[in-house]
């Protein structure tokens, strides 16, 4: 509890700031602002580091995902038929292999990636219909929105069923319900049989999810076939693709790494020609984590010069303020006041400047990050407690150590001369 003496020096700062208001005000702008660019640059960084970690964490901490690369053009395949198909990436018994192999599995799903045209009467949507399993669902975390998912059955039947993606349907049947409908695609029919909620996320460095159709892996590969056909600048490209994706999923995150090692070097031995890319949403997270202290350590610097620019602003202040209340001072210390007394009166000053400022940054701050949700309602912030306490912590502090100098000095005069001061 404050002692009188204590309460006496502290009602003395204060009126000694109340004399020179605008002045007090304007000093205490510089805390403000440096305690809120401090808060709201943190808030806006950590929101864009979160949807980042939410999108790798939506592929799954514990999957592994295989996709088909495109090799170099080699010699050989620009010197053959204009008609013939170039073969590359990942295969079937790639698949079999990975499955037979290796024993911690808890699934693995083959995926199949064909670009045509969806129409159904006038409405036509150009795009990825991708042929996989029923277990495709619970490895990719979709949900359905409406009627039902790919099952054992279709698969087995070869059946011309699809699911679309929430993107996919809303063009496609903009005015009436999907469900039990027919989707051309290409010169194929489908029915619709289910309509999966909006994901907003992307299929590892795939096609968005949202714009797919799913059919069973036995219909695409029935249909469709491994050879596709692609015009460019007049010119035909056809290539040859059994399985554009492997996605494996785990029982634990400690087997992820070892696991994703183990399947490298066994399509390492089948594939001299590097066709694929490994894939790994643990590793993507725990890099994505580092950046994300890195660039909090980056934004806190830069937003903390405001407030040693507050600070600065504190010293310049009170420096003219002994000037200007010299005799003051003197006439205190020919009265009996001591130096620590003077010393609290000057540094309860600086310290009512910065945390009055520092209250007032805290509040903006924490106002601040909603006004960006208004100007863009998909950015996310993330306003975290501790940033908020270390903001308004390193204002106290910069008042105090910005304080001490124009405090010592005021308190270090010499008696006579200060009352000789005009």
């Amino acid at each position: 509890m404050l002692g009188p003496a204590t309460l006496r020096t502290v009602r003395l700062g204060i009126k000694s700031l109340l004399l020179h208001k605008l002045r007090a005000a304007l000093t205490m702008l510089g805390m403000l602002f440096g305690v809120f660019s401090v808060i709201a640059m943190l808030a806006i960084g950590e929101g864009a580091s979160y949807e980042a970690q939410q999108q790798i964490k939506a592929l799954g901490s514990t999957n592994i995902i295989v996709r088909t690369t495109k090799p170099p053009d080699t010699e050989q395949t620009n010197t053959g038929s204009m008609w013939s198909a170039k073969f590359y990436g990942l295969l079937y018994r790639d698949a079999e292999r990975i499955r037979d192999t290796l024993q911690n599995l808890e699934l693995i799903i083959p995926i199949r990636e064909t670009r045509r045209e969806a129409r159904v009467g006038a409405a036509w949507y150009p795009t990825d219909v991708l042929g996989t399993v029923p277990a495709f669902a619970v490895a990719s975390s979709v949900h359905v929105a409406e009627g039902r998912w790919l099952s054992d059955v279709d698969e087995a039947r070869t059946s011309n069923v699809a699911v679309l993606g929430a993107i996919a349907a809303k063009n496609l049947f903009p005015l009436e319900p999907p469900i039990g409908r027919t989707v051309l695609c290409g010169n194929d029919r489908f029915e619709v049989v289910g309509v999966l909620q909006y994901q907003g996320l992307a299929n590892a460095r795939g096609p968005t999810l949202d714009e797919c159709i799913f059919v069973p892996m036995s219909t695409s590969r029935s249909w469709f076939g491994d050879i596709q056909t692609k015009m460019t600048g007049g010119t035909f490209e056809r290539t040859g693709i059994e399985l554009h994706e492997i996605k494996v999923r785990v029982g634990h995150e400690g087997e992820v790494l070892d696991t994703a090692r183990v399947i490298e070097d066994m399509l390492a031995q089948t594939h001299p020609e590097k066709d694929y890319e490994v894939i790994v949403p643990l590793r993507l997270l725990m890099q994505a984590e580092e950046t994300k202290r890195i660039f909090n350590l980056v934004l806190g610097a830069i937003a903390s010069i405001s407030l040693l620019v507050g600070g600065i602003g504190i010293m310049n202040v009170m420096l003219a303020t002994v000037t200007e209340r010299t005799r003051e001072i003197g006439i205190r210390r020919a009265l009996g006041a001591k130096k620590k007394n003077i010393i609290s009166q000057f540094l309860v000053e600086t310290i009512v400047l910065s945390g009055a400022g520092g209250l007032l940054g805290v509040a903006l701050g924490l106002v601040g990050p909603q006004f960006v949700k208004l100007i863009d309602p998909n950015r996310i912030t993330v306003t975290k407690p501790e940033h908020v306490i270390m903001a308004f912590g390193i204002s106290a502090a910069v008042g105090i150590v910005f304080g001490l100098y124009p405090a010592w000095r005021a308190a270090n005069m010499d008696p006579v001369e200060a009352l000789r001061h005009e």
